[in-house]
């Protein structure tokens, strides 16, 4: 039998009525001749209910607790959506993470995945079962333990599922109707993309699109899923395809605009300019847990000074300044200066590699609109900028006009 994997997300199954809604997607998956992997997330709330509970109760708790508390939403939706296949006559058994097992690291609150087993599934599917509905977002260890696997792990779970099972297809259910070129809270002319590529949509995620989990991106273009996002409240619209960069013909210099308003920009004056010097600021900064993003040198003017400039998550900055003056000595700086009050646009697109000019078109547009540029960073796919916070909806607005974006 062919396979299908369908994630529901949160407020795809908020409460018994939305269940049964997508229970009724599954059966329609079934009778269409597909076995069926079902990921489900906790309902809607749920997990941070659970988070609550844990903070309320433990000030500094144990995190192989919070795992196991955090862990029990998706225990629920799962067996609930079990019991309602079964109710309509499809046989359907629920799975938790260890009883798969989902194999991970150790790493609590944030573990990755070592492996899926699929001889327990396969076998019930040889005994007849059409549908596994899986808890997603969790795993077990190998000290035994339970495991979750961070904010957005279910979708990270239904593409790993995909990978391992060699499913024909990973459709993630949410609540928005695919993927848009930007924002439509902010750009009402954003269009519906009908594909995009693996690495498109991976930068996207990382740069602030929230539709998709970064790390179920990477799993899906490493495997080569094909992974559609589809809402589960407009059964008539066809969603989004994640493929192969070959499977689009129209590659437009710009598929998308991005942004993240969660930045904070750091700026050390007068460091030495000499070897290494890079290697003792940001070598405190990744034992810390810091993740370093945009980063600028300046030129040195004597040889002997310079100022250097880069930009970590706004929820890090307290810690990343720690770090910093921990190792001022071993830095050298003469000060340092910090601003939360930026965020990050970028651009997006495949089609950068063959046109010309398009970060030119950029600069010039966020020009016309007195946005000053206090931070540039480029790939092959992206070019991403740093601005002041208050001018960011404008940005979008204008650069998505730019690249003629906009609907028709």
């Amino acid at each position: 039998m062919p396979l299908l994997v369908m994630k529901f997300g949160g407020t795809s199954v908020a409460d018994l009525a939305r269940i049964e809604n997508a229970a009724l997607k599954v059966q329609q998956e079934v009778e269409r001749g597909y076995d069926v992997i079902v990921i489900v997330s906790a309902m809607s709330g749920k997990t941070n209910e659970l988070v609550g509970w844990v903070e309320t109760t433990s000030h500094l708790y144990d995190a192989r607790e919070y795992d196991a508390v955090v862990a029990s939403g998706e225990n629920v939706t799962a067996g609930l959506m079990a019991l309602r296949l079964q109710e309509m006559g499809i046989p359907a058994r629920s799975w938790q993470g260890w009883q798969v097992p989902i194999n991970t690291t150790s790493a609590h609150s944030s573990a990755r995945f070592v492996s899926i087993p699929r001889e327990h599934l396969d076998a019930k599917f040889a005994e007849g079962f059409k549908v596994a509905v899986v808890a997603g977002f969790q795993g077990i260890g190998p000290d035994g333990r339970i495991t979750t696997l961070g904010r957005g792990g279910s979708d990270t779970t239904a593409v790993a599922f995909a990978a391992a099972f060699g499913a024909e297809r990973c459709d993630i259910y949410t609540d928005v109707d695919g993927v848009y070129t930007t924002d439509p809270r902010i750009v009402p002319k954003a269009r519906r993309l009908e594909k995009i590529a693996f690495e498109e949509m991976l930068e996207m995620a990382s740069l602030g699109a929230k539709v998709l989990q970064t790390r179920s991106v990477e799993i899906a273009m490493l495997h080569r899923v094909p992974t559609r996002v589809l809402s589960t409240f407009t059964p008539d619209v066809g969603g989004t395809l994640l493929c192969d960069e070959e499977d689009i013909v129209e590659k437009k210099p710009v598929t998308g605009i991005a942004y993240s308003r969660d930045e904070a920009k750091i700026t050390l004056h007068k460091i030495p300019d000499r070897p290494g010097v890079a290697a003792t600021i940001f070598g405190p900064l990744a034992d810390g847990g810091v993740n370093v993003d945009m980063i600028v040198q300046n030129v040195s003017e004597d040889g002997k000074q310079t100022d250097l400039t880069f930009t970590v998550a706004r929820s890090e900055l307290a810690r990343a300044l720690s770090a910093i003056e921990t190792h001022g000595k071993e830095i050298g700086y003469r000060d340092v200066t910090h601003d939360a009050n930026v965020a990050k646009v970028s651009i997006i697109g495949i089609g950068m590699r063959a046109h010309p000019g398009v970060a030119k078109t950029m600069f010039s547009t966020l020009s016309d609109k007195g946005i000053n540029i206090q931070v540039i960073s480029t790939s092959e796919i992206k070019v991403s900028v740093l601005i002041d916070e208050q001018y960011v909806e404008l940005a979008v607005r204008a650069l998505h006009s730019a690249y003629e974006l906009d609907a028709v």
